[in-house]
């Protein structure tokens, strides 16, 4: 299995949502609606992206140790991992 292409369609809904919610952002500018009520939302936006990033990690780090495993490999995973994270905390 190739981990680097793992099906993650159970975050669409939540991307959905995050799409609904910057549609909104854009609406509340466009209508000229107060600074702080936007900066809210946007933190909102910025909090469920997050998470979206944080259940596929989650899941990578799984599949990736998991994989290694399997393969007897488990210098490799660590050394996957490390790659993972030297991208993802840029």
């Amino acid at each position: 299995m190739d981990i680097n292409k793992t099906d993650h369609i159970e975050n669409l809904p939540r991307l959905n949502r995050i799409a609904g919610q910057i549609s909104g952002v854009k609406k509340m500018i466009e209508e000229h609606r107060a600074t702080p009520d936007i900066i809210i939302q946007l933190k909102a936006i910025r909090s469920a992206v997050r998470a979206v990033e944080t259940n596929m990690m989650k899941k990578h780090l799984y599949l990736a140790v998991q994989s290694r495993a399997d393969d007897n490999a488990p210098d490799g995973a660590i050394e996957d991992l490390k790659k993972l994270f030297d991208r993802f905390y840029e």
